[in-house]
């Protein structure tokens, strides 16, 4: 029982049924045909189905909730479908806007926004619907950490002048502990391991809560140990400008260089062109401008410029995990999905075999093998979309988000598959807002956003960032 006005942090392993909770609350989990359901699950006192309008469901995927090509429209469009005044519908975007801190145009084009842009903007459309239960699924993973109190903040604000009830998954505990005044814990398979308030349940089980895979605040997470090896360029960025579109720049001047058994950690605000330099750093976008130039063994047998590269080429040379997971499945269960690349690099079927039993275990997927991908949780996703690039060794990993969705255990198996990457000589360049994961495993650190955009060794960095 959720009482009216409570503000609940809903926590759980990852694959425990969190967002699957959500979407029932939300009425939005479909009907007999597409699952099993045993017991009631109401909304005042009626069919969650029935009671449509009332809840506002964040997804954990922001870029599934983006449904109209202008950001004003797809913040309007929740209230435009309760019947709201046209007048008052705009009141509510401007001020729904304002609250998730996304300073853009009504009118500019919700295709061109990032990752953390969208899940700004997703946000912002259920606050613009004033819903007594407010569902929010991982509403700042993505977001930079000046974003995430920010958002915080706002949902904060919202539900004090609202009186709305509050569910949010979260697995970063620490991040909304000054907003919820209880805490349920879901077991794997079904039930509940732990409720109360915060207090009571992460001191007097903040242990076995750890254990468990939950992020307990003050439980540091354990950093794989690096083993040293020779490095050597495998990759030279100098002065890039990237972008999207031709001759049109949406980060500028990048120097690094990503070498063989080392990891570059790229950082900074949403929206200044991370997941762009990614994808330009893969071959998979041309550079706008400057030099992306491959040396060394990834240029072995190839062109120096990886954009020329064919999809053969760049298997065994660089492999992509995108911001969004599903947007690289490509078969109907999880085995296939991760036997698809060493396939096509005709390995050995026993090989293949071995590599894909592998990961399955390692990411804590084997009991998942046959199913299909897109009907794993946001965290499953994840640590497949990472599992599958894995699969074919490639001498480059380019990384988006490894690990948002990830409780503390299957952050921990992530953390050290990349650790063995790298001490196999591997590079990796990783995307992200993850201080922890930057803390274990990156050598070098560039900065998007700021005066300059080179990347320096991380003890450079921190000290720079401390300053």
């Amino acid at each position: 029982m959720i009482e009216p006005g409570e503000r609940v942090l809903l926590l759980g392993a990852s694959g425990a049924g969190k967002s699957t909770l959500l979407a029932g609350l939300a009425g939005v989990l479909g009907g007999d045909d597409e699952g099993d359901e045993t017991g009631s699950l109401t909304l005042d006192g009626a069919s969650a189905a029935s009671q449509r309008g009332r809840a506002g469901l964040v997804l954990q995927d922001p870029d599934s909730q983006v449904i109209l090509a202008r950001v004003g429209d797809d913040v309007a469009f929740g209230p435009e479908n309760l019947g709201v005044p046209r007048d008052e519908i705009w009141r509510r975007v401007r001020s729904a806007l304002d609250a998730v801190g996304l300073d853009l145009p009504l009118d500019r084009s919700t295709s061109e926004l990032s990752g953390g842009q969208k899940q700004r903007l997703a946000l912002a459309g259920a606050l613009a619907m004033q819903p007594g239960l407010l569902l929010l699924d991982e509403p700042t993973a993505n977001l930079d950490p000046a974003g995430v109190t920010e958002v915080r903040d706002a949902v904060a604000r919202v539900v004090a002048q609202t009186g709305a009830t509050l569910v949010v998954v979260e697995h970063r505990v620490s991040v909304w502990l000054p907003v919820v005044d209880r805490v349920v814990v879901l077991a794997p398979g079904g039930g509940v391991v732990a409720d109360g308030t915060p207090d009571v349940v992460l001191a007097a089980r903040g242990a076995e809560l750890a254990e468990s895979g939950v992020w307990v605040p003050g439980v540091a997470p354990a950093f794989p140990a690096r083993v040293p090896s020779p490095s050597s360029p495998l990759l030279e960025i100098d002065r890039l400008s990237v972008g999207r579109r031709p001759r049109v720049a949406v980060a500028d001047g990048i120097t690094a260089t990503v070498s063989s058994g080392r990891a570059l950690a790229v950082t900074g605000p949403n929206g200044v062109g991370k997941s762009t330099l990614a994808l330009t750093a893969a071959g998979l976008l041309p550079p706008v401008g400057g030099r992306l130039r491959a040396s060394g063994p990834l240029s072995l047998g190839a062109s120096d410029h990886p954009i020329d590269w064919k999809s053969r080429e760049l298997l065994t040379r660089i492999g992509t995990v995108f911001q969004d997971p599903e947007h690289q499945f490509l078969a109907s269960t999880l085995r296939q999905e991760l036997a698809t690349g060493p396939r096509a690099l005709r390995l050995a079927p026993r090989d293949i075999a071995d590599r894909t039993d592998e990961l399955l275990h390692r990411l804590r997927l084997d009991h998942l093998a046959e199913a299909n991908p897109f009907t794993l949780s946001g965290g499953e996703k994840r640590r497949l979309s990472v599992a599958t690039v894995l699969a074919t060794r490639p001498r480059i990993v380019v990384l988006d988000e490894p690990t948002f969705g990830q409780d503390a255990r299957t952050w921990r198996e992530l953390v050290a598959l990349c650790a063995e990457l790298l001490d196999t000589g591997s590079g990796i360049v990783a995307v992200t807002h993850d201080a922890e994961f930057v803390d274990a495993l990156a050598d070098e650190v560039l900065e998007l956003g700021g005066a300059s955009a080179h990347a320096v060794s991380r003890v450079s960095a921190s000290i720079g960032a401390s300053a």
